[in-house]
């Protein structure tokens, strides 16, 4: 009876394996495609890419789709366009920031990211 979500590498062959093995869910692992923003808009385009195919894998599937690992304000207004996208992990950067702005002003400012697409 509880919920069991499957940290993976944005890959289909990966969602694949999670679902096999009766996974939930997954938790594309971030990271990749946070470097890439870091580049650029184009390598963030491309990287997100990935992101696309392994979130399509995991709803053919029938397993629901969250991401983690460095997440910031900055690469998730892109980020929360992945279809089929129901959950974000962030902790390190939504605590990072609130040593700045305080805890309410940084769960506000991460909510309001997260938030629906424009």
């Amino acid at each position: 009876g509880i919920r069991v979500s499957l940290f993976v590498d944005p890959l289909p062959d990966a969602v694949a394996l999670a679902a096999d093995l009766g996974a939930d869910r997954v938790e594309l692992y971030t990271e990749p495609f946070a470097r890439a923003f870091e580049q650029g808009a184009a390598a963030a385009a491309e990287s997100f890419v990935g992101y696309l195919a392994a979130a399509q894998a995991a709803h053919e599937r029938g397993l629901g789709v969250n991401a983690g690992h460095d997440l910031d304000l900055s690469n998730l207004p892109l980020f929360r366009t992945l279809p089929h996208l129901e959950e974000v992990s962030i902790g390190h950067a939504l605590m990072s920031q609130a040593l700045f702005v305080g805890l309410p002003a940084a769960v506000r400012a991460y909510l309001a990211a997260v938030g629906p697409p424009a």
